[in-house]
């Protein structure tokens, strides 16, 4: 029960978020609904795809889909701004000097910007996941 109600607090945190940050964009307050299995994808990198519901990537924030192909491997790395992450399918999987985390179908994991960290997709299902930031999309390769 207490993790439904989490993940239902961490649902109700992003909704609130999204709805500020279009507030502050002075974007238009219409409904957006877009359906994971139907949006179209477009290919990132090699194994990497994804569907932006709303903001942009490149200038930040925004937020849509992201999808890991079974076995994807991202590498160490960092990102400018924090990332908000809720998988949907699958698992993502993440590493860094704590540890490692296996982010199943229902959980949130919050990743703040220049936390060097590990990321992939697990190797039978891939990963299918829900993700915002505050500020532009980066992924910086960890020396």
């Amino acid at each position: 029960m207490k993790r439904t109600w989490t993940l239902a607090a961490v649902v109700v945190a992003m909704a609130v978020t999204t709805a500020v940050v279009f507030a502050d964009q002075e974007q238009s307050t219409g409904v957006i609904f877009a359906r994971s299995r139907t949006v179209k994808y477009s290919t990132l990198v090699p194994g990497v795809s994804s569907y932006v519901a709303w903001g942009d990537t490149a200038k930040g924030p925004f937020g849509g889909f992201t999808r890991f192909r079974a076995g994807y491997d991202a590498g160490m790395h960092t990102h400018t701004a924090d990332v908000l992450l809720v998988v949907l399918r699958g698992a993502y999987l993440y590493r860094d000097d704590a540890g490692a985390k296996r982010v199943a179908a229902g959980d949130f994991i919050r990743i703040p910007g220049g936390h060097k960290h590990w990321s992939g997709g697990d190797r039978k299902e891939g990963a299918l996941f829900y993700q915002e930031t505050f500020g532009r999309f980066d992924l910086i390769p960890a020396k």
